[in-house]
């Protein structure tokens, strides 16, 4: 049976990955810091031998407890799911916490990728969650915003690189989606309800045509959502000055959290 290791699955996606690939026939090995959401999720998941690992992706001791599980059993497929942002201006954020959002969305995904194609054979595959930030950049979220523009060419490069190998990569991009990013980027001060329901998916929308992609095994970017899809004409038809300055509004935090007309 074939062993699917998931972060960030305490929640939204990387929680829906768990139960999607769980009911393909995989075992999981869910990776989060929050063990009661864990235990539950053990709990929901159909099939045998699933398994949790309580890690902080931030700090180097739970990027490294990860790396040891990769290095002790062969994974099959990676789904580098964990994600932070933070909705405030950068100037006025903690250092520190800045550095934290850096270290979970860039540094372990860089450390687990590495863990898992030194093992990884032909047939197993690498899924990088990255955003349609990565080609929309909104100034609400700076680090955010480039931190998934690394992962999505970081992905595209590792899909060329493993290719040869018979090792699949591929940069998922979603676009707005229900799940609780909002409530944690916002301190609270948002939610759901908040966001535009014409361009919004719910996850199972998200994983389920990440899992599709990932049976074809061509695209190096996978980007879900029609809507989503269309959005990306706006770069081929805005110079880039004036794409950042809409992005800057569509990505508002104030309008976002329903503090204004979005």
């Amino acid at each position: 049976m074939k062993l699917a290791l998931v972060t960030g699955a305490s929640s939204g996606i990387g929680r829906e990955f768990a139960r999607q690939l769980a009911a393909q026939g995989y075992r999981v090995l869910a990776v989060a810091r929050r063990e009661q959401r864990l235990q539950e999720l053990m709990e929901q998941l159909p099939g045998d031998g699933h398994s949790y690992l309580l890690a902080d992706l931030a700090e180097v001791a739970g990027r490294e407890s990860v790396m040891a599980r990769i290095a002790g059993e062969h994974v099959h497929l990676l789904v580098n799911n964990a994600g932070l942002s933070s909705l405030e201006p950068f100037y006025q954020s903690d250092l520190e916490k800045q550095r934290n959002l850096l270290a979970v969305d860039c540094q372990a995904v860089v450390d687990l990728a590495h863990a898992f194609l030194r093992q990884a054979e032909p047939g197993d595959a690498l899924i990088n969650v990255a955003s349609i930030v990565s080609f929309l950049p909104t100034p609400a979220q700076p680090i955010y915003s480039g931190s998934k523009a690394f992962l999505a060419a970081f992905s595209e490069c590792l899909w060329h690189e493993q290719r040869g190998r018979g090792i699949y990569v591929m940069g998922l991009c979603p676009g707005l989606t229900r799940t609780e990013f909002v409530a944690q980027a916002s301190a609270g001060a948002g939610d759901n309800d908040s966001l535009p329901a014409a361009v919004t998916q719910d996850v199972e929308e998200v994983v389920a045509e990440a899992l599709v992609a990932l049976a074809r095994r061509k695209e190096a970017i996978v980007v879900t959502g029609r809507a989503n899809r269309l959005m990306l004409l706006l770069p081929r038809l805005l110079p880039r000055h004036r794409l950042i300055r809409l992005l800057a509004v569509i990505g508002d935090p104030e309008r976002a959290l329903d503090k204004g007309s979005r």
